[in-house]
């Protein structure tokens, strides 16, 4: 499809009114206390309107609204592709739709607790004959790759034990772009259309149940985008600080990448040629990346479940239920008091929730930097923290949800 350009430009903003024309310093005063005292939703929501009256008090409200990172807010829609707070968590949950296979991510606490939460995020669930997919679009409305509000996706195998998350953006610190082999182009284009949103960010394995026993599963998460070092003191994680654009970016493919097919009138592009062009948009990351893995549970006599310690948040045992810990460092469950509760399974195939207990303070390698459970039928809880962000930690728990085969 082909539009004009005039149709894609800007209508141009008048700015003669008081507001457009306050003093500087007066403007970022009154900005700097709106949001300091507008620190949740829905009343964040000022903050947010404050960016959209005209460039300057943007421009401004963009300066002095800080990162997931270092506030523990989320206010404008890049704060769901930022890394979340260093010492605390970002508590959200999960409403599943079995009718539309679509996935709804809320901040806040569950519904029975208080009216709403803020939307965040949106999957929805695409079968395909070898693989499945899970389009997660910042609008509810519509869930495709061609909108605008695509963010990302999360394909998985035909096992469904091992996933690959794509990002809409490449990140700061390295990119895996995907290799799909050779793409078909008319004879007479001299330059590919490729959509945004083929950036390998991450890697999901369950390991295999080959014995058929019974118990939770294992996984492993490879973060590409992530640096091994950003646990570490003074460590950093990328922190993108604009959407770039999803529309559809044009790549210039040199003549001799063409090669004309004899029985058609299109063209077979080499696809070493666009590794090489600007449609990879960035390189492996140098570094080691991020490895996380899931907190083994322990098995309990009495309730006879596998347990874990996820302070009150999750209250239905589930298969599903997990922890994620950086794989630096061996990880032990923490110790839980003699009256803890879990929900338990016939079989004691899924993790249960247990009551807070007083847990020594460890190293940030110890630290649950992300954990999934159940609290009702189709309701789930999700925390994630540094150096995740929203939208990771979202895909990943979108693997849970899949059918494995040869996991269970």
């Amino acid at each position: 499809m082909v539009l004009d350009e005039s149709q894609l430009r800007a209508e141009p903003v008048v700015e003669q009114s008081c507001w457009a024309n306050m003093p500087p310093e007066l403007l970022r005063d009154v900005i700097q206390r709106v949001e300091a005292s507008e620190n949740a939703w829905p009343s964040r929501k000022h903050v947010v309107a404050c960016a959209a009256v005209c460039s300057s008090w943007r421009e401004i409200t963009k300066e002095l609204v800080r990162t997931p990172e270092q506030s523990g807010r989320l206010t404008f829609p890049i704060a769901l592709k930022q890394p979340g707070p260093r010492d605390s968590t970002m508590q959200c949950f999960i409403k599943r739709d079995r009718t539309t296979s679509t996935y709804q991510l809320f901040l806040g606490l569950p519904p029975s607790l208080v009216e709403n939460g803020k939307f965040l995020l949106a999957a929805r669930k695409c079968r395909r004959a070898t693989s499945t997919d899970y389009i997660v679009s910042l609008n509810h409305e519509d869930m495709s790759r061609g909108s605008n509000t695509y963010v990302g996706k999360l394909r998985s195998n035909f096992l469904g034990t091992k996933f690959t998350i794509y990002d809409s953006q490449p990140p700061h610190s390295g990119v895996v772009a995907s290799n799909r082999g050779t793409r078909r182009l008319g004879s007479k284009q001299l330059t590919s259309r490729v959509h945004c949103g083929s950036h390998n960010v991450a890697h999901i394995a369950y390991e295999l149940n080959v014995l058929g026993t019974r118990g939770p599963r294992r996984m492993q998460c490879t973060m590409h985008s992530i640096p091994a070092s950003a646990m570490a003191s003074g460590g950093s994680a990328p922190t993108p600080t604009e959407f770039t654009s999803c529309g559809l970016e044009e790549a210039h493919v040199p003549y001799s990448s063409i090669l004309l097919s004899p029985r058609s009138k299109a063209a077979v592009v080499d696809s070493s040629a666009l590794e090489s062009s600007e449609l990879v948009s960035g390189v492996l990351c140098k570094e080691e990346p991020l490895v996380l893995k899931n907190k083994a549970p322990r098995w309990h006599e009495q309730l006879q479940c596998w347990c874990l310690n996820f302070r009150g948040r999750v209250t239905v045992a589930s298969v599903k239920n997990f922890q994620l810990v950086a794989a630096t460092t061996s990880s032990t469950t923490t110790s839980t008091t003699a009256g803890e509760a879990a929900a338990a399974t016939g079989g004691g195939g899924g993790a249960g929730a247990a009551t807070p207990a007083p847990t020594s303070s460890g190293s940030d390698h110890d630290k649950v930097l992300l954990q999934f459970g159940k609290i009702g039928k189709d309701m789930f809880t999700m925390d994630y923290r540094y150096p995740l962000s929203a939208f990771q930690a979202f895909a990943i728990c979108l693997s849970s949800f899949d059918t494995k085969l040869a996991c269970e």
